[in-house]
């Protein structure tokens, strides 16, 4: 083997090594907090030593920031591949709002961490990595979702109503939705976080906006139908503990 082969296979190695430890530092920080996760167990699920976790992330507060801008740029990657199809504004937004309720319905772990993060800042907690995922990676979202909905406006395609509205209401009813699944399951005899509650939530959440935010409603209709049938549901990772809060483990 070549130096350079050798070189880029313990590249490869190391990357492959580190992902592992990321992959396994999400679930870890997710399920118990910054403050009650284990460096340890992150140690055992990744297969490799507790010197490895620190040879690649210094400390455990710097793991937790890579772990969660991994899982942050998962979320930026996924949401840029819906705003550069080519499709008009008013799918493109059709389009982001499911992207947006299946990240969700299957990425609980980034819901729990995201939950802990915003309670961290708006405690005033030090280290926080809130401030650096809007710049990096929300506030761009934003920035090109706001243009989305401003050309969709336009264009006539969409109801003029301001952009930013727009966004909490549509975003937001996501929100809503699963962070009152608590209360709902008191309301109704239905259970709001099994497979089939939420594909039926789904769908009707993109039927409503095909009615509530075109002009022409029946185009409108049209799209919800197209954006359902080509985007099939993901699978299903979430239940009571990815809202409400996480009860850290202490240290």
């Amino acid at each position: 083997m070549t130096p350079v082969a050798a070189t880029r296979t313990q590249a490869e190695r190391a990357d492959e090594t580190r992902a592992r430890i990321l992959d396994a530092a999400l679930k870890e920080f997710a399920s118990a907090g910054l403050a009650g996760a284990r460096t340890d167990q992150i140690a055992v699920a990744a297969g490799v030593n507790k010197a490895l976790l620190y040879y690649y992330f210094e400390s455990k507060e710097k793991l937790y920031i890579s772990a969660l801008e991994l899982a942050a740029g998962r979320v930026r990657d996924s949401t840029l591949a819906v705003f550069l199809r080519d499709a008009s504004p008013g799918e493109r937004v059709l389009r982001t709002v499911l992207n947006h309720f299946d990240r969700i319905a299957s990425q609980g772990e980034f819901q729990r961490l995201m939950q802990q993060e915003m309670m961290r800042h708006k405690h005033g907690e030090p280290g926080g990595a809130m401030p650096i995922l809007v710049k990096r990676v929300f506030s761009p979202l934003h920035a090109m979702f706001q243009s989305m909905l401003r050309e969709g406006i336009g264009s006539g395609e969409l109801i003029d109503v301001d952009s930013v509205q727009i966004s909490l209401s549509a975003l937001g009813a996501n929100v809503f939705y699963f962070m009152s699944a608590p209360v709902w399951r008191l309301l109704q005899d239905a259970d709001p976080l099994s497979r089939e509650v939420i594909l039926e939530r789904r769908a009707s959440a993109v039927r409503f906006l095909g009615q509530a935010l075109f002009i022409d409603r029946l185009h409108g209709a049209q799209l919800a139908e197209r954006v359902l049938a080509d985007t099939p549901p993901p699978e299903i990772k979430i239940d009571s503990t990815s809202f409400g809060g996480n009860d850290e483990r202490t240290k």
